[in-house]
């Protein structure tokens, strides 16, 4: 075959030069000049071989060709531009790449025999999609908009990476239907545009080796290497520092975008308040090569003449592309180059970071080579400081945070687990001479999440519905009072005010939106009441008004019975959910200890954190977690019974959902200073945030059903050790009367930038026999003391 098989492919591909030698047949039968004669002898040649005009579907025919298909490609591949020209024939999106130029033919020998050519990113789902919008494009004239932009990622002889863009001719390229393909239609293209991710879809509409594409492409190359290294650069300062901090990908792309293979990045730390210089803190695996010490320094002691004025005083960039030369030149930098070459540093680049006006510190980019670093080169570096600048000045924001003040004043709050940590950095800052020393930032590393919520079933449209009622009842009592108020004082304005709020009824009735209750309660306040009171010294409507006024909630001025209601219930339920977990959780403390959490919204949500890095002085075991699975498990149980028992003396009658999360990565969380509270660390880690915000919303792969249903408990997962391991809980808890003997299984629709989620699903079981002695209204707010 022609092309390797590394992805399905729809096409019967054969490499065919046939309007290239049609084109000299043209110049052949002319009989002009020497043109038509040098024709007749390729053609000649060409005729030896039908293949070239047929098509070919072997390699070995490429390859024995090589030197005939170079003469017949010459018009396209110039001879003269074969050592400038990075250019080869290929197939789109595909691995087949022969009659390279020069240029390109050396930049695969320095890559080395290891090296396979691929696109970057480039998996077969892509590949079969765009390979099927050829078709749609060429063959069917749609007017798709494929084209993404393609990249080789090639290795240098030195160990560095160059990035080249692909761009693609197709002017010799021609798409045929076999007997096998399938007629595609206007609805199937339809469908297929919104339907991009769906492979299964695209392989049924076009099959594998239904279509014949015979002819070739031209593929040229340039040079990204610059663009795309400010690009990863940007990417990598987005992400978490300590992620990337010390894996060396910051250092490949400043070797990329000075093209210096043997380049090392280092940085210092300006302190403005003493005009000093220290290594930085904030990351310990980043050197620092002007600095001969960790402590902090003045800058007179680090630079000295032209880099001290250069550096500090015009913040500019301070090359030295040969430091033994230039040191012998400026006696006055003597110290700094000697300091330099004491390390193998010959040549060096050193970049000032300035944000608003202020200096945050330089960046000092060393090569152990003379010439490789001078002031031509170090220009390129426009590109990157103002991101770097920016990273810095939000690493140094944060830090600020940190040192504000002592732990007393800057954390609240803090979960007995955790306090210890706390404790330590306390007597750190209580040591003398470390006063104003800025505080660490809290993390605890490898911790495994459990997360759970038991959720008001429909809580933003219960809440819409109450004030839709309230609303309603009160513009009916005022439209009344209009009408008797109308008898006596026929004011075309108040016929206007009745028209409003008849307008706002039906409004009401019809779709509740956004901005109805505002818009209802400010037009009753400003306009009405102010009405109202001005027709109050009328005895004949006082009285009225006094009976209406007598139906407002005096804290709101307005009708406030259902809505009321609903606040009481939802308070009185969260209140009780809250309390029962706390209760729980103080017993499950004891098995080991762990970082718990919880939060009241339309329901109660906890999330609780276990690992050694919380408890270092006890010896951890996974068992521990198993431990606390289960615990949170039955947990859940007992939210749901004790909701059962309560419901019917609540003042409004709603349903509840119960959800378990599991994440089976062990990940970091952080203690945000500016939120007061725990929260992860690092990007990667943050894919566990984003479910636990929309996974109470998901719903059944392929349906419109939510995976929460009353009475249920529903557990997300991702992995089958993970089900595997809860269906042993679920064993022992029917067994135990706690939950119904069947279990749901399902795929939970993809989230957005989260597939693969699974769960299960169980009903619970209300015979506990306390669920048998129900709270009545006044039981639960002497409970809770709300009374």
């Amino acid at each position: 075959m022609i092309v390797e098989q590394t992805f399905r492919n729809p096409f019967q591909i054969q490499i065919s030069f046939h309007k290239v030698i049609e084109a000299l047949e043209e110049i052949a039968a002319s009989n002009v000049d020497y043109r038509a004669l040098y024709a007749k002898g390729l053609l000649a040649e060409v005729n030896k071989v039908p293949e070239l005009r047929s098509g070919i579907i072997s390699k070995e025919t490429v390859d024995t060709n090589e030197e005939l298909i170079r003469h017949l490609l010459a018009d396209l591949f110039p001879t003269a531009l074969t050592n400038n020209e990075i250019k080869a024939v290929t197939i789109p999106f595909n691995t087949v790449v022969f009659n390279k130029t020069q240029r390109f033919e050396r930049i695969l020998s320095e890559a080395g025999t290891d090296f396979d050519i691929r696109i970057r990113d480039m998996d077969e789902h892509h590949f079969y999609v765009l390979s099927c919008c050829m078709i749609l494009k060429f063959f069917y004239g749609y007017n798709l908009d494929f084209a993404l932009p393609v990249f080789y990622d090639i290795p240098t002889a030195d160990g560095a990476h160059r990035h080249y863009r692909i761009l693609y001719n197709g002017d010799f390229l021609e798409i045929f239907p076999t007997r096998q393909s399938i007629p595609i239609t206007p609805e199937d293209v339809d469908v297929l545009m919104d339907n991009f991710d769906n492979l299964d879809m695209w392989l049924e509409k076009f099959p594998p080796q239904t279509w014949q594409l015979s002819g070739f492409g031209i593929m040229t190359l340039y040079d990204t290497t610059v663009e795309s290294a400010v690009s990863l650069l940007k990417e990598n300062l987005l992400l978490n520092r300590k992620k990337h901090e010390g894996d060396g990908s910051m250092e490949q792309t400043f070797r990329s975008i000075l093209n210096v293979p043997d380049l090392k990045i280092g940085f210092t730390e300006f302190i403005s308040d003493g005009n000093r210089m220290r290594q930085a803190n904030f990351a310990q695996k980043v050197p620092s090569y002007l600095m001969s010490c960790k402590d902090s320094l003045s800058c007179g002691d680090v630079l000295n003449g032209k880099s001290f004025n250069t550096l500090i005083d015009s913040q500019k960039y301070y090359a030295i592309s040969d430091v033994r030369a230039y040191g012998e030149k400026h006696p006055e930098e003597k110290a700094l180059t000697d300091h330099l070459l004491s390390q193998g540093i010959e040549s060096c680049v050193f970049a000032p970071i300035v944000k608003n006006e202020r200096l945050l510190g330089i960046v000092e980019l060393v090569s152990f080579k003379a010439k490789q670093l001078n002031s031509i080169n170090a220009n390129k570096l426009d590109y990157v400081l103002p991101f770097i600048s920016d990273t810095l000045d939000r690493m140094y924001s944060e830090r600020q945070n940190k040192i504000d003040a002592m732990i007393q004043k800057e954390y609240t709050a803090i979960h007995p687990s955790v306090y210890w940590k706390f404790r330590e950095e306390a007597d750190l800052h209580a040591i003398p001479g470390n006063e104003d020393l800025p505080f660490r930032e809290i993390i605890f590393k490898d911790v495994y999440p459990l997360y759970g919520q038991i959720d008001i079933k429909g809580s933003s449209e219960a809440r819409n519905e109450a004030m839709a009622k309230d609303l309603t009842v009160q513009i009916d009592i005022i439209l009344e009072l209009l009408s008797e108020l109308l008898r006596f004082h026929p004011l075309p304005l108040v016929e206007q005010q009745q028209y409003e709020l008849e307008k706002m009824r039906a409004l009401l009735q019809d779709k509740v939106r956004a901005d109805s209750e505002l818009n209802i309660q400010n037009f009753i306040q400003r306009e009405i009441h102010p009405l109202l009171q001005h027709f109050e010294s009328d005895r004949k409507l006082k009285k009225r008004i006094d009976e209406y006024r007598s139906q407002l909630d005096p804290s709101v001025n307005m009708v406030y019975r259902v809505r009321k209601d609903f606040d009481q219930a939802l308070s009185l339920v969260n209140k009780k959910m809250a309390a029962l977990l706390d209760k729980n959780e103080e017993s499950a403390q004891e098995f080991f200890p762990h970082y718990y959490e919880r939060f009241k919204t339309d329901g109660v949500e906890h999330t609780l954190y276990i690992g050694a890095s919380i408890a270092p002085q006890l010896p951890y075991n996974p068992i521990y977690l198993g431990n606390l699975r289960l615990w949170q498990l039955q947990a859940m149980c007992d939210l749901e019974v004790e909701y059962a028992r309560l419901r019917s003396g609540l003042p409004y009658e709603f349903d509840v959902t119960s959800l378990i999360l599991l994440f089976s990565s062990p990940i970091a969380i952080r203690f945000r200073m500016d939120e007061k509270r725990f929260d992860v660390d690092g990007t990667y880690n943050a894919r566990y945030e984003v479910v636990k915000k929309r996974i109470d919303k998901a719903t059944i792969k392929g349906t419109e059903e939510r995976i929460t249903q009353p009475g249920k408990i529903v557990i997300v997962y991702s992995q089958d050790q993970e089900e595997i391991e809860y269906r042993r809980y679920i064993k022992l808890l029917q067994h135990k009367g706690r939950l119904g003997t069947g279990v749901e299984v399902f795929d939970v629709q993809d989230l957005q930038g989260v597939t693969g989620l699974r769960a299960l699903r169980v009903e619970v079981l209300y015979s506990d026999d306390k669920s048998d002695v129900q709270y009545t209204y006044n039981d639960l707010v002497r409970e809770l003391g709300m009374d």
